[in-house]
């Protein structure tokens, strides 16, 4: 019987990135966990990303287009519990030991998992605004 740990590695996939022996810890852990994680739930990202900006009386979809990107970045370095919420759909499929790789580097950690999803969020914008 498959753990886990097992399941969650299988679901996610290949590494994304470049990791060799001159990669540091930190950014191995970006192409081994937070990349394919990130891919995995892009569309998950995309609807929750939707949802926030509707309850936020709309006001993302009547911005130009640069705008939308720049209010992508503010709101997710700005408004701390949509960040939390965004951070929790990535560490909970985090694997034991990715999650006690985690918390050594956390703050480091947490500032490559943002960046990444807000690149990927602006990388889709064009399906949030077709949405």
């Amino acid at each position: 019987m498959e753990t886990r740990d097992e399941k969650l590695l299988n679901l996610r996939g290949e590494t994304l990135g470049n990791v060799n022996a001159q990669s540091s810890s930190e950014e191995a852990f970006q192409n081994i966990t937070l990349r394919p994680i990130l891919k995995l739930q892009n569309d998950l990202f995309v609807q929750v990303f939707i949802n926030y900006a509707v309850k936020q009386k709309n006001v993302f979809f009547s911005l130009t287009p640069e705008k939308k990107l720049a209010y992508i970045e503010n709101v997710i370095q700005k408004d701390i519990k949509f960040r939390n919420s965004l951070k929790g759909m990535v560490i909970g499929l985090f694997t034991v030991e990715e999650y006690i790789e985690y918390i050594k580097n956390s703050s480091n950690l947490n500032k490559r998992m943002m960046n990444l999803l807000i690149e990927r969020l602006k990388d889709n914008v064009l399906m949030i605004i077709n949405q």
